[in-house]
């Protein structure tokens, strides 16, 4: 059975305490930002099937996947019900400047029979500090459409790049299916974070303060 996916990736959730001795949110530096992809793990992203690309305007970053899938009953392994990846970045800024995650957009297509359901989890956070809390996003069938969300962060709550020190950072993804009360012996149920021709994209939106 074959589908035809469109889509990309998903992620976010509240930070864990606001930065209060910084300085008013600022405008975005105007030398070039640079992301490095230094790690990428999971058996929703081998190396090869996730980039990402800084908008030219330095406001926000994008990650695209091309082989993101779960699934579950026909053609499915029994392994394929659960993908995950996990993404190490090192983000080069330009002297002055330290930034946050103030928003993140999520998209992703899905196809799910009558009774099943599916699940995107996403967390994020600078290497050496806690995690972010887990966001979930759920999906219940019958559908077969593009899926959207959008988590945006209270800016009391914005945690912020230690200014000076040099730490990755971390997005971890999950993507599950559960056949519910479908019939997974004649068909087939799935969620993506993928895109055909890379036009639907996972965007992170910085929000920049000078050190």
């Amino acid at each position: 059975m074959a589908f035809v996916l469109g889509l990309a990736l998903v992620l976010l959730a509240a930070p864990l305490q606001a930065q209060a001795t910084y300085p008013k949110i600022t405008d975005p530096p105007k030398d070039k930002i640079v992301i490095e992809l230094v790690t990428i793990n999971g058996s929703g992203c081998k190396r090869g099937t996730a980039e990402v690309a800084t908008s030219p305007d330095n406001t926000a970053f994008t990650v695209t996947y091309s082989e993101y899938l779960a699934q579950v009953g026909v053609g499915a392994k029994p392994t394929d019900f659960r993908k995950n990846c996990q993404l190490n970045l090192l983000v080069h800024v330009p002297h002055g400047f330290t930034y946050a995650i103030a928003k993140a957009d999520y998209r992703g297509f899905a196809h799910l029979e009558k009774g099943a359901t599916a699940l995107q989890r996403a967390s994020y956070y600078f290497q050496g500090m806690s995690p972010t809390a887990r966001e979930d996003y759920h999906l219940k069938g019958p559908i077969s459409d593009n899926w959207q969300a959008t988590d945006v962060t209270d800016v009391a709550q914005l945690v912020y790049h230690p200014c000076g020190e040099k730490r990755n950072f971390n997005i971890n993804t999950e993507l599950r299916v559960n056949a519910g009360t479908s019939d997974p012996k004649s068909t087939t149920s799935f969620i993506a974070m993928d895109s055909t021709d890379g036009s639907i994209k996972t965007t992170y939106h910085f929000a920049w303060k000078r050190c």
